[in-house]
């Protein structure tokens, strides 16, 4: 194992490596401070002033959303478990049709620039926009959490970096890099880079996905037997038996394991719609109709990319094996920078392991972005400054936000590393699916829906879904966890979402009856169904 580590971790040029890196920061950072010219006022800075097209805003939500965990985490799961890692992006896909339905434009019609915007419409201002910041923030971290994680480990192998204080400062690095580009270029810059971000990525993916077919003759069939017979001659007897292209590698073990599975493909199909930097997006496009222009665009690019992950992952267990990518400095996370050393060696093992780092970049950039908003102009100006708050100082508390956020997710990356990102991240669509997606339904959907129902919905499926979270075998009791020595996993599911979802939404209807009949809220919620279905009065409110 030890030479296997030492295989892994002399993968490419350090030099090279971050040459490329460089670059790539450089030539984003150029993108950046040509769009702040045109950051001047709020709108700008959180959602570029509405100004970008539906094409537009798909690349960039694809950017937004093909995070590392698509990229690094998926690629690397279906290389050590092969069909259950797939499930994945499966979930990933089939989620945004939820987003598309349900969604995207109603979203658009009644919010200006946060998720509370549409749940204060006609519920209490204060306690649910402070109720949905504190959910916004809380998901953001979860994410940014993963993200940083990933990019400890990626770093880590093509600098040689080994140890938890190399991949640690390397996870600051990121961290600066995140709170320049959000500072500098807002939510105009972030988008930019988010574009050019998945353009690179998918670019990258399909060229690699062509390799590995291409060394197979397209024959599919014959990927997996090679990729099987790959993983038959491993060294540890637990992967050598297992089946990789048939269901159980990971879930099918035991029922708790398949219960797992349920409750995670119940987080990442309903996690999306009541993700806060992808509903954000819904507001970087003038109409409604752009909005759902871009989320077809984005479907079709995500969807792509999803089954070049496919290719990708039995590639990696083919030509690299599991034992060499569990071995490296990121464990599953480096399969995919692994693949494309053996296909096309250093050099395109540093372009694509760009790319990858650029995916961290961008990602991070628009859940910053969003967080800080959501505290600026949820928190600040309408809890604290009760809408007193000039667009100037809520700007710059913006800024300060996003150094806070930089800082404390720095941290809590470094705790993480090590952790399959791909599944980090469906916790967070864990939490965004418990907090947030019932309260938005409820909001835009059920008339009689009030604020106790919201508050009961937002904080008790928080609660909820963090604390078994806490208590899972996610975060103690297996040598996976990210406390391995620690055992208080009383919940025996890695993730919370079969448990915690149901209870947001029954929350949010106890919470409702408990909250009793308002007759005023009856105007307000007759203007926001006709504004959500039809778009009347949205520019007059987003002009403003």
């Amino acid at each position: 194992m030890t030479t296997l580590a030492a295989d892994a971790a002399s993968v490419g040029n350090p030099a090279l490596n971050i040459a490329i890196f460089v670059a790539f920061v450089v030539i984003t950072m150029t993108i950046v401070i040509r769009a702040s010219k045109t950051t001047k006022k709020a709108s700008d800075f959180y959602t570029g002033g509405g100004q970008f097209s539906g094409p537009q805003n798909g690349f960039a939500i694809a950017g937004d959303y093909l995070s590392a965990a698509s990229f690094l985490g998926i690629a690397g799961a279906i290389a050590v478990y092969g069909y259950d890692g797939f499930l994945y992006s499966v979930g990933f896909l089939v989620a945004w049709l939820v987003a598309l339905l349900l969604v995207a434009e109603l979203l658009r019609n009644t919010g200006r620039f946060t998720m509370a915007d549409v749940l204060s419409f006609r519920l209490k201002e204060r306690p649910v926009r402070m109720a949905a910041a504190l959910s916004t923030l809380t998901v953001s971290l979860f994410y940014l959490l993963a993200q940083m994680a990933g990019a400890g480990g990626l770093v880590a192998l093509l600098l040689n970096i080994d140890g938890k204080f190399g991949q640690g400062v390397v996870v600051a690095v990121v961290g600066v890099l995140m709170i320049a580009y959000v500072l500098i270029g807002g939510m105009k810059g972030t988008t930019y880079v988010q574009m050019v971000k998945a353009v690179l990525l998918i670019a990258g993916a399909g060229i690699m996905f062509v390799l590995v077919l291409f060394a197979v003759k397209g024959n599919f069939s014959q990927l997996i037997a090679d990729a099987q017979a790959t993983v038959s001659g491993s060294a540890s007897e637990a992967v050598a038996g297992r089946d990789i292209a048939a269901p159980g590698a990971k879930y099918g073990i035991s029922d708790m394991s398949k219960l797992d599975f349920i409750s995670l493909g119940i987080a990442l199909v309903l996690g999306t719609a009541g993700l806060p930097h992808v509903l954000m997006r819904f507001y970087t496009v003038p109409t409604a109709k752009e909005a759902r222009r871009s989320v077809t665009w984005a479907i079709a690019l995500i969807g792509a990319f999803y089954l070049f992950t496919l290719v990708l992952g039995y590639g990696a267990a083919k030509s690299v094996g599991p034992d060499k990518i569990l071995a490296a400095p990121g464990k599953e996370n480096s399969a995919a920078p692994l693949l494309a050393f053996e296909l096309g060696g250093t050099i395109f093992l540093a372009v694509i392991s760009a790319v990858a780092f650029a995916t961290i970049l961008a990602v991070v950039a628009g859940l910053a972005i969003t967080a800080s908003a959501s505290f600026a102009h949820d928190i600040y100006a309408s809890v604290i400054k009760r809408g007193n708050a000039t667009e100037e100082q809520q700007v710059r508390v913006s800024r300060i936000t996003v150094v806070v956020i930089g800082v404390v997710s720095i941290v809590l990356g470094i705790a993480a590393m090590g952790q399959n990102i791909a599944f980090l991240v469906a916790l967070a669509f864990a939490v965004a699916a418990s907090a947030n997606l019932p309260t938005l339904l409820f909001s835009l959907f059920w008339k009689r829906f009030n604020t106790t129902g919201a508050l009961f919905s937002i904080y008790g499926g928080l609660i909820t879904c963090i604390g078994l979270i806490v208590i899972s075998p996610a975060v103690s009791g297996k040598p996976t966890s990210m406390f391995p020595d620690a055992n208080f996993d009383f919940f025996p599911m890695s993730n919370p979402g079969i448990v915690s979802i149901p209870a947001g939404f029954i929350l949010a209807i106890i919470g409702t009856y408990v909250g009793g009949r308002r007759k005023e809220n009856a105007a307000k919620q007759a203007e926001m169904e006709v504004r959500s279905l039809t778009g009347v009065g949205v520019e007059k409110a987003v002009s403003h």
